[in-house]
């Protein structure tokens, strides 16, 4: 599991350093521009709008309007900016249910990519959850089902292989947010001919670039990132201070877009998947996926700037 949530960031106030969000272009602005970037899976060749999103806590709510009027708003304009990858999990409350809710009320449930996880023991309680999984989310389909944190990843596996080969689900993969699990991680990368894993990277937490990234480079894998703002830690820590002029070079308007396109300046990395409740942040997210992304050379000014 994973650790209990953190103080609310000061997103809001650190968007308005530097340049800010003023002065960012809007999603109607974007949608005049070229498409969200795109990334192959190594797996199928299949292009994943590079720009998802999670919903860990956010999407953790009831049934009022109230509390479910913001997240409609967040998937309206998160798929107009041409993203679709939205990610889930049992372990997330009720998050399953509020994504499949509200999809089906809008009409889009064939729009995303949907991925959620099983996160239980044993071969037929990973059965059962799945199907609750592939209903509750999906309204029967699902495209990416992964053993979350490698629980019972034994067992769960060769059933998500059948559950591929019989096309109930689309693809395969494991995930695991501690550094911990890392050596785990790269032997599935490795050995286990999977199509996705999900891991946790950003400037703040880099352990990934020393053998997970290229390993999954090798081996074909595409790459989720979990945790692209360390938890809101990355705001913190720039808050007060001015985005440097040379983010214009990688068509950087924000904070978030500096931390998210640092992630994609990587070559093996496919999909940030940042969770957010507020439209506003959705909206500066998913602008990472247009324009320039850092070359190397930028990406270690960038790392140099974050230590500073």
């Amino acid at each position: 599991m994973r650790p209990s949530r953190p103080p609310h960031p000061s997103r809001r106030e650190v968007l308005v350093a530097g340049i800010g969000a003023a002065l960012a272009p809007s999603l109607s602005a974007l949608a005049q521009s070229p498409r969200m970037l795109t990334r192959p899976i190594p797996s199928s060749g299949e292009a994943l709008p590079v720009i998802g999103m999670g919903t860990w806590q956010t999407f953790d709510v009831g049934g009022a309007a109230n509390e479910r009027a913001p997240l409609a708003q967040v998937l309206q304009k998160f798929f107009a900016s041409g993203a679709r990858l939205i990610d889930s999990s049992p372990m997330y409350g009720r998050s399953e249910a509020v994504v499949g809710d509200l999809l089906k009320q809008s009409g889009q449930e064939k729009t995303p990519f949907l991925a959620t996880k099983v996160w239980t023991r044993g071969k037929a309680e990973g059965a059962a959850q799945i199907q609750a999984s592939l209903q509750k989310m999906g309204h029967g389909r699902m495209d990416l089902m992964q053993v979350h944190n490698l629980l019972d990843v034994d067992v769960h596996l060769p059933v998500l292989r059948e559950l591929k080969a019989a096309k109930k689900i689309r693809y395969v993969g494991v995930t695991h947010y501690l550094r911990s699990a890392f050596d785990d991680l790269e032997k599935h990368i490795q050995g286990s001919k999977l199509d996705f894993v999900q891991l946790p990277y950003s400037l703040a937490m880099r352990d990934a670039e020393a053998r997970l990234l290229p390993a999954a480079k090798e081996h074909g894998v595409a790459v989720l990132v979990m945790e692209p703002f360390d938890k809101g830690n990355l705001f913190r820590k720039m808050k007060g201070r001015p985005l440097p002029d040379w983010a214009s070079e990688f068509d950087c308007t924000s904070w978030a877009q500096f931390f998210l396109k640092f992630i994609l300046g990587h070559p093996a990395v496919n999909c940030p998947i940042p969770a957010t409740s507020d439209p506003a942040h959705l909206e500066d997210n998913v602008k990472a996926g247009f324009g320039r992304l850092p070359d190397e050379k930028l990406r270690a000014r960038m790392v140099k700037l974050f230590e500073s």
